[in-house]
Formats: C-alpha cells, structure tokens, sequence
C-alpha cells in the first residue's frame, strides 16, 4: 500500500496529525466505518488518549459520528463528510452513506484485514480494476458488473467490483512474481451461499487468469471447510489443470446449447458456457470445436493437442483469520445510541 503524502495532505490540512491522516485515508478508502481500537492497533499503540483525540477530533468537525451497539461497548465510527471524501477524491465510494448492520461488520473486519495487510499493492477504486484487466487484454465484458436500471433512460448504468472486496497484487515472495490476490469477506454468515453467489460472478474473469489465489477472510473460522469445498467444486478443471477437459467440457455444452437443449442448463451452467466460450475463442478452437462435434476427431487428439502446450495454472485457496477484538471480532445486532450530528461544512 502507497500512501504518498499528496494523498494525505487534503486530510492533515483539516487538522489531523500524520498518522491519524494516513488511517482516515485507510478508511476513507477500504471502510467508512471504524472502531478506536483499530487506530491503536495501527499506530501500534494501547488504546488511550491518542484514540480517544482522534474520535473527538472527527466528532468536534463534523466529519463523523459513532454509536453503540447491543454486546459491546465500543464506538463505531462512521466518516460520512462528504467534505472529507472530496478532499481525496474519493466521493464515488459510497461509504458516506448510511449502512445496515452487516455491511458495518464486514467493513470492520476488511478493516481488521488491510490493516495488518498494508505491504499489498491493492487495486483500491472501480476504475483501477478495470484498467489493471484491461492492461492484460481481458475483455471488460468478463468483470465482474452488476446493472443499476435508469428510469426512462436509454439502459442500465453498468458498476464493476460493486463489492469492494480486497483486490492486491502480493509479492511478500520475493522469489516470484506479485501474485493477484481476490477475496471474499464473511461478517458472520450462517452458510456458504454468498460466497458461492459471489464466486459465480467472478467465474468469467478467473477462468481466463493463469495465475491467481483467492483468499477467504472472517473473524471466525466456522466456514472454512465448507468455503474450501465450495472453491474446489466450481474450479475443479481449473485446480487440475485439466486443459483438455475444460476444452471438451465446454465443447459439451455449447453442443447441448447448439441442439436447444435448454432444459439442461441451469443459471450457474449457463455462465460457466460464456466464461468458456470467452476462454476458447478463435479460429483454432473454432475448427476444433466443427471437427469434434462431427465425430472428425476424438478426445485423443484433443488430449494430445493441449496437454502439453498450454501452461501450468497456479491458483490457490487460503482462509484467512482476523484476529481482531471487540466489534471487528464479534458478532453485534441492530439497535444502538445515535450519537452523529450534522456535518460542519469547511
């Protein structure tokens, strides 16, 4: 993570040390919301007086307000100044708005997260992501969007990464080169399927990657077996590197697509049907693809063709456990002292 001290200045001019500007910025970026806790924690300090400043600091200019919740007595701070977010050019993030109580916990522990992980190079707003992919020739139709309706407008306004999940390149081995990092992050969840439904929307983008690992990060380590799981079923040919089974498994569906039979397809199907098509396209799998559908060639050669040509894939599966404590670390419910004030306009 580079923090230049232009990145920081617009925060210090409005009255913040050094170091409490370069945490604002943090969360300005990756949160919105933050406990003290967690500024001590990154200024390697016992919570204290150096906390309880900045609380008041941004409480006294109207640049946040915090409230409690049921279980803890910790403050959790939410900036909301729009002044604040303007000042770094980062008023497109959203987190100036209000939130519901799960997204406050999982910003906590995304917190917990970047904090303890500040020697990653993160790709930290929609646009650097885009350009990042875009660097390395992927299609933009293979990013992970999602569709927000204009009324009586000509189409939909198309928003990538809405999910503002930690997205890094790691080179904490110096050996090799920086390694694209993805992640998910659980507040608490009951089950796996947000991380399935996540996964799907990343399908098309990570089945052209050659090289990626995919980080799993929660506060509690009750859904790291069942997420693994999940990982492994929807990129089995992918953790094989079973090129020649990915080919004729996509060559199977678009055979069934091309036969209308659409009973066969599921949602899930069908998007793993594009990510191939997007993978596989070109005049050579193309002539394949003619050739293997009219009984022209077999398995064998498609075997020998790719088994031995296309390169090794490295793609990987960590879960990552925060150890924080107080809210970034427990679960909390919705209730609390509302304690924000109107925001002092500078």
């Amino acid at each position: 993570m580079k923090i230049q001290e232009h990145d920081i200045a617009p925060i210090k001019a409005l009255g913040y040390s050094e170091e409490e500007a370069r945490f604002l910025e943090i969360v300005v970026t990756h949160s919105g919301y933050f406990v003290l806790r967690q500024f001590s924690d990154f200024v390697g300090a016992k919570s204290g007086k150096r906390s309880s400043n900045l609380g008041h600091k941004i409480e006294s200019r109207g640049h946040g307000c915090w409230r409690t919740y049921p279980g803890s007595t910790d403050r959790v701070y939410h900036l909301f100044s729009q002044t604040l977010y303007n000042r770094i050019g980062k008023n497109k993030l959203g987190y100036q708005r209000a939130h519901g109580v799960e997204f406050i916990k999982e910003r906590l522990i995304l917190l917990d997260f970047i904090i303890a992980n500040r020697q990653h190079d993160y790709l930290e707003t929609e646009q650097q992501k885009v350009d990042y992919f875009g660097r390395l020739g992927l299609p933009q139709e293979s990013l992970p969007v999602k569709r927000y309706p204009i009324p009586l407008g000509s189409g939909p306004i198309l928003k990538y990464f809405v999910d503002k999940y930690p997205l890094f390149l790691d080179s904490s081995d110096s050996t090799s080169s920086p390694v694209l990092t993805f992640s998910f992050v659980d507040p608490g969840h009951s089950s796996v399927k947000a991380f399935q439904t996540h996964l799907d929307g990343y399908r098309e983008l990570l089945y052209q990657l050659n090289e990626w690992r995919f980080l799993y990060i929660s506060n509690s380590t009750a859904n790291f077996a069942k997420a693994q799981a999940c990982f492994s079923r929807r990129f089995r040919s992918v953790l094989s590197n079973d090129i020649p089974g990915e080919i004729l498994n996509y060559f199977r569906l678009r055979k069934a697509w091309d036969l209308q039979n659409y009973r066969l397809f599921s949602n899930r199907k069908i998007e793993e049907l594009n990510a191939a098509a997007k993978r596989f396209q070109g005049d050579r799998f193309e002539a394949l693809y003619s050739a293997w559908s009219s009984n022209r060639v077999g398995t064998e050669v498609i075997a020998r063709e790719f088994g031995q040509t296309e390169p090794d894939r490295k793609v990987g599966f960590t879960p990552y456990l925060v150890r924080g404590n107080g809210l970034g670390a427990s679960p909390f419910e919705e209730a609390g002292d509302e304690t924000c004030k109107e925001e002092i306009r500078s």
